[in-house]
């Protein structure tokens, strides 16, 4: 065999090897990247569910929506339904905020059966540090002011930042990002309140879309 074949042969040998290996790594590292992702579901929804209120597992009682009108998204988002003794008693919805100062930030809101909010909490954002990230739960107690909070008679319009009117105090420094989480909180309770019986009624992966 000619040095030549022989460095063809050990080259494609190398190569299969380089293949294999970066096959079994991705493998590996999907597996982890999955893990760590549910990890992270399960605590945001154990932070806006609160435990003794449900018996069943709601990262896997999840249906998908798309409702960009009230939702913020063109694209299907879960819905994350708690029950007890196999009755709902509760939705945590994800919802999107478009028109946050820097991009979207994406919301997980828990809404009980009644249409009042139990918790919120900004799960994904890129808010300006030390300004607009005081929406993080572990920055500041800023999200706690939608707790307890639900649609009123006047149809939402008590909804806004207290600069534009309203009743809700506005992040210092940050009024539009506070802006895009009131909006974002209040459309989803209005999307709660239009689909309150359908949200409950899919089987758990079923793709439903609505305004």
């Amino acid at each position: 065999m000619s040095d030549r074949i022989r460095g063809i042969v050990s080259l494609t040998i190398l190569a299969i090897a380089a293949a294999a290996l970066l096959a079994y790594t991705n493998e590996a590292t999907r597996d982890r990247i999955d893990a760590n992702k549910l990890m992270l579901l399960q605590q945001g929804l154990r932070d806006v569910l609160p435990a003794q209120q449900y018996d069943n597992r709601p990262h896997e009682d999840v249906i998908y929506v798309a409702s960009p009108e009230l939702l913020g998204s063109e694209q299907s988002l879960p819905i994350y339904r708690a029950r007890y003794n196999g009755k709902p008693v509760a939705a945590a919805i994800t919802a999107v905020a478009p028109d946050g100062y820097v991009g979207h930030i994406k919301l997980l809101v828990a809404v009980d059966m009644s249409g009042r909010i139990i918790a919120a909490r900004a799960v994904e954002h890129s808010e300006t540090p030390g300004l607009g990230d005081a929406i993080d739960a572990n920055k500041s107690s800023w999200m706690t002011l939608f707790s307890g909070r639900r649609l009123a008679s006047n149809d939402g319009e008590d909804w806004r930042v207290r600069r534009d009117g309203g009743d809700i105090d506005q992040i210092t420094g940050a009024t539009v990002t506070s802006r895009a989480v009131v909006n974002a909180t209040r459309d989803a309770l209005h999307y709660f309140a239009r689909h309150r019986d359908e949200i409950f009624e899919p089987a758990s992966q079923e793709v439903a879309t609505s305004n």
